[in-house]
């Protein structure tokens, strides 16, 4: 049986260059074709509860951005989920600036977000469909759920608070955080691409959250004020409102809790960052 990944190999003329790299919901492969050095992404993985199509609308994204902050797309065939984008940072392009923590990062994707929020895309989906299903779903939680009561009803009124308000509505990448940060190449040493968007058109503040999920293995000592640090370094990096931004990291940050209340690190986690931001 030819898999989709040798069907497009065949099709668009592209020759491997190298082995996958690393990817959790997807098949990564540098490639060479009539372009030049590429990399063809294939097969992305849509978790329960997020937005469906995702692929389309990673591939519209990115044509949006045009190369400009994220990485450039090449060539997609969103029905076989399939992206064939720039080669960036030569074959070792899964690198990231994940090394980074406390207030670089934050400034780093901070400042990475400002480029990022251009007017948005018609055919993307919007942040206040996916936070009033998101609140449906916590409406209907037992109040014996492994997730705090108070928390709930606390992101059940943020929910409310933020949709009827919804501020000004712009493309967001959806997941920016270090992990999704490349370099540009050697041309470019100080310049960085967002990869892998999940792209929804929103509020700009909700984009600070999963900057604090992630790299919890360089945290060492104090972990509120790691994140803390964090926080207050990506808000003064993108110019947002400091209140309205820790209201979504509330909002967004149950709501990734509700996805995994089999997961008790992942909750834990969770309520960590709620109280980082707000204590």
């Amino acid at each position: 049986m030819v898999t989709p990944v040798a069907e497009l190999l065949e099709e668009w003329g592209l020759t491997p260059d190298g082995p996958p790299l690393p990817a959790r919901r997807a098949s990564v492969l540098p490639v060479v074709g009539e372009r030049g050095p590429a990399v063809l992404k294939v097969g992305v993985v849509h978790p329960v509860g997020e937005v469906e199509g995702r692929a389309a609308h990673e591939a519209l994204a990115l044509q949006r951005w045009g190369g400009h902050g994220a990485v450039r797309l090449l060539r997609a065939d969103p029905h076989r989920r399939a992206l064939l984008l720039e080669r960036l940072a030569g074959p070792d392009a899964a690198d990231p600036a994940a090394g980074l923590w406390d207030a670089a990062a934050g400034e780093l994707v901070g400042a990475h977000l400002a480029d990022l929020h251009v007017d948005p895309l018609p055919q993307v989906p919007r942040l206040a469909a996916y936070v009033a299903e998101q609140g449906r779903a916590l409406a209907a939680l037992p109040r014996d759920a492994p997730l705090p009561r108070r928390l709930v009803e606390q992101a059940l009124a943020l929910g409310r608070d933020l949709v009827a308000d919804p501020g000004d509505e712009r493309l967001l990448h959806g997941d920016l955080h270090p992990a999704h940060l490349v370099a540009a190449g050697p041309e470019a040493p100080d310049q960085w691409r967002a990869v892998s968007p999940k792209p929804l058109a929103g509020d700009p503040h909700s984009e600070v959250a999963p900057l604090l999920w992630h790299q919890w293995d360089d945290v060492v000592g104090d972990v509120r004020g790691s994140l803390r640090r964090r926080f207050l370094a990506v808000v003064d990096a993108a110019l947002l409102d400091e209140d309205r931004a820790r209201d979504w990291v509330v909002l967004r940050t149950v709501h990734r809790a509700l996805a995994a209340l089999d997961d008790r690190d992942r909750v834990t986690r969770c309520i960590a960052v709620v109280k980082a931001v707000q204590e």
